[in-house]
């Protein structure tokens, strides 16, 4: 699990086009991860 300023690890996910993004496509750049729980589960 990561701690507040852990560095996330590398990544690789579709965008809303269906294009590959990386993580590292941003590096040198301020970036927001942000995760929410699935779709209709509690949390």
């Amino acid at each position: 699990m990561l701690k507040v300023g852990d560095e996330a690890p590398e990544f690789t996910l579709p965008d809303a086009n269906n294009k590959s993004v990386s993580l590292s496509d941003f590096k040198g750049q301020k970036v927001l991860l942000w995760f929410f729980p699935k779709a209709n589960t509690p949390g």
